[in-house]
């Protein structure tokens, strides 16, 4: 894992084309996909039953697309910090796609380059390429190219 970058936010300009390296690694739970389920109402067996999942495309339980996805937010504070911003805003996508499957019990962990830094009014739009690998997996579970904002 990486020491997390921390930067000012009059700095922010200064990363385009920063590759912050890679997360800690992280197990992503059945208790997790459940959660996400709920929340979600989406209650697919692949996810939900074990049971039946052993038996099924991947040989057990794997975790929603889009719960891989939402991880990005959490695993993109441990690789930067942006001190004297007054809000930071997930401002989309530009491209999303899920190579592989994340099994439950599998640890993950994101790596991310600054691909870009343009102004907006009021801050910063940062592009990010991210890559989700799961440990010991042959392709990686997301690669998302995201945009987030921050504000000073």
């Amino acid at each position: 894992m990486n020491e997390v970058t921390t930067v000012a936010f009059d700095q922010l300009p200064t990363l385009a084309g920063t590759d912050l390296g890679f997360t800690g690694y992280r197990e992503v739970t059945q208790d997790q996909v459940n959660l996400f389920a709920e929340a979600t109402d989406d209650h697919q067996w692949i996810h939900v039953d074990p049971v039946r999942a052993a038996a099924g495309p991947f040989g057990g339980p794997i975790a929603h697309g889009y719960l891989s996805l939402a991880l990005v937010v959490p695993f993109f504070e441990e690789l930067l910090q942006v001190e004297g911003v007054t809000a930071k805003v997930n401002y989309g996508l530009e491209k999303v796609r899920f190579p592989a499957p994340v099994p439950v019990g599998a640890r993950i962990r994101m790596g991310s380059t600054i691909r870009e830094v343009v102004d907006v009014p009021g801050g910063y739009q940062l592009t990010m390429d991210n890559v989700v690998e799961v440990e010991g997996g042959a392709k990686p579970a997301v690669a998302a190219t995201t945009l987030f904002r921050f504000y000073g």
